[in-house]
């Protein structure tokens, strides 16, 4: 069944920074991750098949990027602090797990419902 293929957008409170998403659909989350120098924007064209398949689809600016805030101190940008945003961001929209990949999931496996990767070369 096809949902709506509106995108919406929004930001995000957490972990006392802004984060700017992108999201559509219903159902259980999978939160896509960019990577460097890229944003939400790089996982435009999954929405609808996701959506499609009955899921509810959010993808973040991850800090420093896009329209998410800038936090002026270097140490703020450890994996520690992108894992926990990517918490933050899964409980902020309501729930307790997600579909999400890598490092969240390895450390946070209590909140990773799967995990998938996606344009990845080795």
């Amino acid at each position: 069944m096809k949902q709506n293929t509106t995108v919406n957008h929004r930001t995000v409170e957490v972990n006392g920074i802004r984060l700017h998403i992108a999201e559509q659909g219903e159902g259980p989350l999978v939160v896509l991750l960019h990577g460097f120098p890229e944003t939400w924007y790089s996982w435009r064209h999954q929405f609808t098949a996701l959506t499609d398949a009955g899921y509810r689809v959010v993808a973040p600016d991850h800090r420093g990027y896009g329209s998410s805030d800038r936090p002026e101190a270097i140490d703020s940008y450890t994996m520690l602090h992108l894992v926990g945003d990517v918490i933050g961001l899964i409980h902020a929209l309501g729930e307790e797990r997600a579909i999400v990949a890598w490092q969240t999931a390895l450390l946070r496996p209590d909140v990773v419902r799967g995990v998938a990767g996606l344009s990845v070369s080795p």
